[in-house]
């Protein structure tokens, strides 16, 4: 007798409860599988009624209910039938869950997305206006905006006067000492595709803020000017961030005493006890840990930006490199601002396939196609190494002083072009004479990754790593860098960080 039949028939006096009901015939042949299914509803109705719910009194809810149904009819199929089913929705599950995200993308979409709607009107995040705002100085120019320190007016504060126009010195101005500080950006009105430009930074400000929110700074919104005054035109699109940090990693690059200016907000402390070109290493190595990390993260949403380079990475107060600047992103699980043949990065920083997908690539069909087929298209292409490609530029210029003037850089770029981009031939022919001894300590870690980022894409994800896979380099595993933080964050003397991290 089956061990699944256990179960008497009902008397006249117990009906049969809607649990019951889904035993299995006897004349079903056991096997391991429907026996595992079979206990599991069994156990299910017994865990019910030992916290009180008795059969007779259940109420099954439909849900509930036909997902009971669903179970029992694949328990009931033929053995073969059976296991092609479970075959087919653990490969359904894989696919969907695989790079680019379809099913975590498609709960962001229609769950996430809406939601934070809903609590961004709430707090008035979707109400942003003109005199909320007073300029602070001018930061940086783009090809589409014009960037602008900040702060905000709180609207029971009595400022009008001053609201919506620019101030010299925010720091020096007493009335506007303790307002929150913020980053305004504004989108260039006379350039076109600077306002679909603007659109699309949004857009992904607002789902990364969601997918990975420590990655890039946080975004308060957007507003439209309502009228011409100082910086502000009418109609003009402005998008307001919570000010982190004023200085880009090519600000800091610019400072001939790079890396160690940085090394005291990186680590929180200086770090004594080793020589100067230690202390450049950890820093460096502490940089490149932050930018990757924060474009596995992206990548992994099925996002790609596409402009990597120091002026695009901020330095936060804190210490955290941040990205910004998503005006040339791409989401390849849509195919948001997405043209087969627009490229759009840096040439100083693109790589040598120049576009994230080959040119003969088609346009993207309708979104919820286009996710779909998204990871058969990232398999393929793996166009997130198009980021990583800068990624290792941006190595070899704080590794080396010679790469980060901009006539060094161009020099680079035409050398490496001409040796079929392989950093090892470059080296050994180049002019520049740069100092790589940063990228040779520890047997040569730092060098190496760098030659496996800057180099041909090749096919199906080979010549390049991934961030995934450069976070899993030696470069990275030695862990030096994080030490050194979580020891100072304890508070430790700096000489005896030193002896754990170095003493093998």
């Amino acid at each position: 007798m089956s061990w699944l039949n256990t179960s008497e028939a009902p008397s006249s006096k117990h009906p049969t409860s809607a649990f019951e009901s889904f035993s299995l015939s006897s004349s079903s042949r056991p096997t391991k599988c429907s026996a595992f299914l079979g206990n599991i509803s069994e156990e299910i109705a017994n865990d019910l009624a030992s916290i009180g719910f008795e059969s007779e009194s259940l109420i099954v809810s439909p849900l509930i209910q036909s997902g009971l149904s669903l179970v029992q009819g694949v328990v009931d199929l033929p053995e073969g039938e059976r296991w092609a089913f479970l075959s087919l929705v653990s490969f359904a599950w894989v696919y969907l869950t695989a790079r680019p995200g379809v099913l975590i993308g498609a709960f962001d979409a229609y769950v996430l997305a809406p939601l934070q709607l809903g609590l961004d009107s709430i707090v008035g995040r979707r109400d942003l206006r003109r005199s909320d705002f007073v300029l602070g100085e001018r930061l940086g120019e783009g090809s589409f905006g014009v960037v602008y320190s900040g702060a905000v007016v709180p609207r029971n504060v009595n400022v009008e006067d001053r609201a919506g126009k620019k101030v010299k010195d925010l720091e020096r101005e007493e009335r506007f000492k303790n307002l929150q500080k913020v980053i305004l950006k504004k989108v260039k009105t006379e350039i076109q595709g600077a306002k679909e430009c603007g659109d699309f930074e949004e857009w992904f400000n607002y789902r990364i803020s969601r997918a990975a929110p420590e990655a890039c700074a946080e975004f308060l919104g957007s507003f439209i000017a309502d009228k011409s005054i100082s910086q502000f035109t009418k109609g003009g699109k402005w998008l307001v961030w919570k000010f982190e940090g004023d200085q880009t990693l090519a600000d800091s690059m610019k400072d001939r005493s790079f890396p160690l200016n940085l090394e005291s907000i990186m680590f929180g402390q200086e770090l004594k006890g080793l020589d100067s070109l230690e202390r450049y290493a950890l820093i460096i190595k502490q940089i490149m840990r932050q930018i990757i990390t924060s474009l596995k993260k992206i990548h992994d949403t099925g996002i790609v930006h596409r402009d990597i380079k120091p002026a695009n990475l901020v330095v936060t107060r804190k210490g955290k490199i941040k990205l910004i600047d998503f005006g040339a992103a791409t989401d390849l699980r849509i195919g948001k601002n997405y043209v087969p043949n627009r490229g759009l990065l840096d040439p100083d920083y693109c790589p040598p396939e120049l576009y994230v997908l080959p040119e003969e690539t088609p346009s993207p069909p309708p979104e919820p196609v286009a996710a779909i087929l998204s990871p058969i298209l990232w398999q393929l292409n793996s166009p997130d190494l198009f980021d990583m490609y800068s990624t290792g530029v941006v190595l070899l210029q704080m590794a080396s002083p010679t790469l980060r003037s901009t006539s060094g850089l161009k020099r680079f770029n035409l050398e490496i072009k001409s040796v079929g981009y392989d950093l090892r031939k470059w080296r050994e022919f180049t002019r520049l004479r740069p100092d790589l001894s940063i990228l040779d300590l520890d047997s040569g870690r730092g060098w190496d990754l760098a030659t496996k980022l800057i180099s041909e894409r090749g096919f199906l994800r080979r010549g390049r790593l991934s961030a995934a896979a450069a976070l899993r380099h030696p470069y990275f595993l030695l862990g030096s860098d994080q030490a050194v933080t979580i020891l100072s964050k304890l508070s430790m003397t700096k000489s005896y960080c030193t002896f754990l991290i170095f003493t093998k």
